[in-house]
């Protein structure tokens, strides 16, 4: 029937012109330059005096005396951190002599930690350290938050006031007096 002479040119297919839409990948969407790129590092052998700030994660193995504020902050084994604590996720594997705020905070079972926490999340394993007062917070890195709670504070009291008592180390605290009274007991009938 139709057959083709094997000396004949090969046919070429005539091109029509359609429209096919091929996915192009996009990249991943990138977040400000600034947030959880590569952490700023404070090396075992640096010691810093003052203030470090960063929008940024920071890794302190060495040592700083004085208030640290970031948006995360791991805190090495051997690191010592003398001031204010302030980020959004704290982990303390180290010495912080000072208080910390932040959302989310993590004591390592090799952690130190003398002073007071407000936090939103809190998580200590076991063996941490923690001298201090530890409190709930919504909003922890909040300013109204920074001031002082007297409720959470040590009540200096000159020893010989009524209903003061004396501690080990010889200063006076609080103390609130017993009540005496027998507990009344109802019996319904």
């Amino acid at each position: 029937m139709f057959t083709k002479p094997k000396e004949a040119a090969p046919e070429v297919p005539a091109t029509t012109a359609t429209a096919t839409t091929v996915p192009v990948p996009q990249p991943p969407k990138q977040r400000p330059s600034a947030t959880r790129a590569a952490p700023s590092i404070i090396s075992a052998d640096l010691v810093v005096t003052g203030t470090l700030s960063s929008s940024g994660d920071m890794q302190v193995d060495g040592r700083v005396e004085g208030d640290v504020h970031s948006a995360g902050l791991v805190i090495g084994e051997k690191a010592i951190i003398q001031g204010e604590v302030l980020a959004d996720e704290v982990t303390v594997r180290g010495r912080v002599e000072g208080s910390i705020r932040a959302r989310k905070i993590l004591l390592c079972s090799t952690c130190h930690v003398e002073g007071n926490i407000l936090h939103e999340a809190f998580a200590v394993e076991a063996g941490a350290f923690f001298e201090g007062n530890c409190r709930h917070s919504d909003s922890p890195l909040a300013e109204e938050n920074a001031r002082r709670n007297p409720a959470y504070e040590r009540k200096n009291v000159s020893p010989g006031i009524s209903g003061a008592a004396v501690t080990n180390g010889g200063s006076a605290v609080a103390a609130k007096p017993i009540d005496s009274r027998p507990a009344s007991v109802s019996t319904a009938a």
